[in-house]
């Protein structure tokens, strides 16, 4: 066993990290373990393209937790890590690598191409992992998956094949989302809304006849470029005034195409002129209309959204200009009737941000009737628990108004869908095996289909095909349903409801018992944390800076039921660079604290031997029932997922309560040879229990100062021998039932008490700068008879510890208040610290007036500056910010001269 000499003076964790993430790895801990009882945890697949971000680094330290915390238990653990093949983000990157190099796609060809996306996954697609390892993230590193793995693509191929051959997937002509730059289909969950300013264009169609008089209608519409490809114009049942309209007919301009005016309830009366043009293959309630009265269905865009052949000078245009041609052209023919600002939500690719086209075109689809509802069942009648629990409405909601999944995407990179056709007898079937003859005509013209499938359609069977299904479903076994999945809000209708619908059909069970939704971090300024924006924040600069313990303590901190936290990253508005985090910082100065204090005890425990500990002050009672309650709070709050409060329960507990209340008391301890021995047991029991706690918090600095640590009682046997674990990562867990037995109200009490009266003494010392070795006399008057019992039995402790010269208890009956004392209301007694003529109350009464003078007037000034409108609007943000912050601090401040002037009344 080391010395603790040998501790350095201060925890660099640039150099223990390292060191400590090798003794893990060598040492085969992160390894699958066997165990009572089981807690399997999927990681979330990282796109294998990317690197770690602020979403990740927060949902991997839940994640570490937990499994940590399960470890030390002794159950069976298992946390999988794995990286998704991210059909369009990899198949982008490839293709602009290949663009630079003046290659596309089209003329290597699909076989080359892939060639060229493997290429790609294998040079970049470690990065996140060795992030998530630097982390500290105790992952089996060995076990690692990937969806495009041979077994997993299996597992892919088997669940297409069976849901094909249960009726369950079928191909169609759709409406789907189409992205023009991607080249593919994108379903409706991936679609990002974004409100733009737009303008609501009238358009004047002629009618093939007058109706009563009136010779054309006006539509109105936010994108004239689909009027090439209208089919029908509809009105609203509900309007009467349209009436008249329906069964005749317009001609169409540009295109001379006579088209029918009837009426649908998809028609709101009060939208525009009433008249709604109806285009079924450029929008989804266009399409339900054209399929209800029979409308022919007209593509006019190409699949990077140009106009098609047969449209005259407007064949070859982007939509955009498109756009501004028709408008020319129906302006030019006084058709254009007027224009109305308008602004709406528009669809964009989540990948490139481009504008997405409503399409029609071949999809595959998973007809869902079948799955939603079982899935919705399990989460009503809890087999699956949302926390917080308001995710519970989301995914309801969600799943009631589930609708056909496209799964379908033209992409060369990603799972191939298994369908083969003849092209001599029509012959179509899903296979598990490729099929190069026609098992019904006997030609080898056959030919599997070009589309591959969504990425959630391979993610979605992540918690079991990543543990051997199908191919070795015993594995399974005591593993499946995992405990939790710990991801973000964005994906809970796109992968956690499609997780449970797959679990459900191919293994009549849920794929988890938990889902613990972590909130979103956003930049200082509350807005979405981005590359473009400069404003996001890299969690390897954090760790750079802090250290990774700091950065995980921080990050669970924000843990709250909140839905979305402020990080307060400063980013350097010219480089774009971090340049500190308050938080973090913080979160550093508790990690220096843990090693700061547990040095100094481990240099205090010359002659130690290991031993029970023994309650043989108040000071011990105390602290043994707190850490009793300490050992409930950390295991409940893995438990329940309330990571926010028990991490700042763990800080109060470990910096106020044992360090500076137990370790200060107990230091005489350490220097009265009767008392050494079983002073050092205790402090060392508590020490070593409180490593045990924080560890899956804060797994790097624990892990250091418990490898110096002695054995202490937690490491005995029944038989008082011995038995120490390698690590602390493996060492047992203080379970709170074993500690039930530490648990004193009573005691805990009378040292709050105690604790009290002693703060209110240093408070007093310190407002009125006396020194700490003058003795003051302190008078108390109690509450009630038990107050004034507890406190007294505490005196000599009391005084002792605060320097008391004389400790008086009173009732409050009769009681008069000391002269020349200072005043301390509290809950359950008021003391009066006499300081005699130690303070010239005169003088500090006039200081403290002139001290209030200067603060109030302050305030008043910031208060004018922040209530004037054109500050608010013209200064920089920040400046507003500062200014708030300022104001804060002055009313603090007011509010503590005044309590200081309220001792002299």
């Amino acid at each position: 066993m080391a010395m603790a000499e040998e501790m350095p003076k201060n925890y660099d964790p640039t150099v223990n990290e390292p060191a400590i993430l090798q003794k893990w790895l060598d040492g085969g801990y992160y390894k699958r373990r066997e165990g009572v009882g089981d807690c399997t945890v999927t990681i979330p697949p990282p796109n294998v393209t990317g690197i770690l971000h602020m979403g990740h680094a927060t949902d991997d330290s839940i994640q570490d937790a937990i499994v940590r915390m399960a470890r030390m238990r002794g159950r069976s653990t298992r946390w999988i890590l794995g990286t998704d093949h991210a059909g369009i983000a990899t198949q982008t990157k490839v293709d602009k690598k290949l663009k630079s190099e003046g290659v596309s796609r089209l003329e290597i060809g699909r076989e080359k191409f892939l060639d060229a996306c493997w290429d790609w996954t294998h040079e970049y697609g470690g990065t996140i992992v060795e992030q998530i390892k630097r982390m500290g993230c105790s992952v089996d590193f060995d076990g690692e998956r990937f969806t495009m793995d041979d077994e997993y693509a299996e597992a892919v191929r088997k669940v297409f094949c069976d849901w094909y051959h249960d009726g369950l997937i079928y191909r169609g002509k759709r409406i789907v989302n189409w992205c023009p730059d991607c080249t593919t289909a994108i379903s409706d969950d991936e679609a990002e809304y974004k409100d733009e300013k737009g303008h609501l264009w009238h358009l004047r169609y002629p009618l093939t006849e007058p109706v009563n008089g009136q010779e054309y209608i006006v539509v109105a519409t936010t994108r004239p470029e689909t009027m090439l490809g209208d089919t029908g114009i509809a009105v609203s049942s509900k309007d009467p005034e349209k009436a008249a309209f329906v069964g005749k007919t317009v001609k169409l301009p540009i295109v001379d195409r006579e088209i029918p005016i009837f009426d649908d309830w998809h028609v709101d009366p009060d939208f525009g002129s009433g008249f709604v043009k109806v285009t079924p293959a450029h929008d989804p309630n266009d399409y339900a209309m054209g399929e209800a009265h029979g409308l022919e269905k007209i593509n006019i865009f190409d699949e990077h959204a140009v106009v098609v052949e047969g449209y005259g000078e407007f064949t070859g245009m982007t939509r955009d200009e498109c756009r501004e041609a028709v408008l020319a052209w129906f302006e030019e023919h006084d058709l254009l009737d007027h224009v109305d600002e308008h602004d709406h939500s528009v669809m964009h690719c989540y990948r490139c941000d481009q504008t997405l086209e409503p399409w029609l075109s071949e999809q595959w689809f998973v007809a869902v009737d079948k799955l939603k509802q079982p899935a919705l069942k399990a989460v009503q009648d809890g087999r699956v628990t949302f926390h917080p629990a308001r995710w519970t409405e989301t995914y309801t909601t969600w799943m009631e108004n589930l609708k056909d999944w496209c799964i379908s995407r033209q992409l060369w990179w990603g799972h191939r869908i298994p369908v083969f056709y003849c092209e001599e007898c029509g012959w179509e079937d899903a296979c598990m095996d490729d099929v190069t003859v026609c098992p019904k005509c006997g030609c080898t013209h056959v030919h599997q289909d070009e589309n591959v499938l969504d990425t959630w359609f391979s993610s979605q069977l992540w918690t079991f095909a990543t543990q051997g299904w199908p191919q070795h479903p015993e594995q399974l076994k005591g593993h499946h349903p995992t405990t939790a999945l710990v991801t973000a809000r964005d994906i809970i209708a796109l992968w956690v409801a499609r997780m449970i619908m797959s679990s459900l059909y191919f293994l009549d069970e849920v794929p988890f018992h938990d889902v613990v939704i972590y909130p979103t971090i956003l930049a200082k300024d509350g807005s979405r944390m981005s590359k473009s924006k400069g404003n996001g924040v890299n969690p390897m600069d954090l760790i750079d800076m802090y250290g990774a313990d700091a950065m995980r303590y921080n990050l669970l901190t924000l843990c709250t039921t909140n839905q979305d936290v402020k990080f307060d990253a400063d980013i350097d508005k010219k480089t774009k660079a971090l340049k500190g985090s308050a938080r973090t910082e913080q979160a550093r100065s508790f990690v220096t604290k843990i090693w700061n204090a547990s040095r100094f005890l481990l240099m205090n425990m010359d002659g130690y031997t290991p031993g029970e500990p023994v309650a043989e002050t108040a000071a011990d009672a105390w602290m043994f029932s707190r850490l009793a309650k300490a050992t409930r709070m950390v295991t409940e709050g893995i438990e329940k997922y309330t990571f926010g409060e028990m991490a700042r329960g763990v800080q109060n507990f470990f910096w106020n309560e044992v360090c500076d209340w137990y370790v200060e008391v107990t230091k005489t301890r350490l220097k009265d040879d009767a008392a050494r021995l079983q002073a050092q047991r205790n402090l060392i029991f508590v020490l070593d229990a409180s490593m045990r706690l924080m560890h899956p918090l804060m797994p790097f600095v624990t892990e250091a100062i418990w490898d110096q640590m002695p054995a202490s009682w937690l490491d005995m046997n029944e038989d008082g021998a011995i038995e120490r674990a390698e690590a602390l990562m493996v060492a047992s867990w203080p379970e709170p039932e074993a500690f039930e037995r530490f648990i004193d109200e009573e005691a805990e009490r009378s040292f709050e008490l105690a604790r009290a009266v002693v703060s209110d003494a240093r408070s007093t010392r310190a407002r009125y700068r006396l020194s700490p070795k003058e003795a003051l006399p302190v008078v108390v008057k109690a509450a009630s008879a038990e107050v004034a019992e507890a406190i007294e039995g505490m005196a000599d402790f009391i005084c002792g510890l605060a320097n008391i010269s004389e400790l008086s208890v009173r009732a409050s009956e009769g009681f008069e208040k000391p002269a020349a004392a200072i005043a301390l209301a509290g809950a359950d007694f008021d003391a009066y610290v006499v300081v005699g003529d130690l303070v010239d109350f005169d003088a500090e009464k006039a200081r403290l007036n002139k001290e209030l003078a200067t603060a109030e007037k302050e305030l008043a000034a910031a208060e004018r500056t922040l209530g004037n409108e054109g500050f608010i609007a013209k200064a920089a943000p920040e400046v507003v910010a500062k200014k708030r912050e300022r104001a804060a601090e002055l009313t603090e401040t007011i509010a503590a001269v005044k309590a200081q002037l309220a001792d002299f009344e």
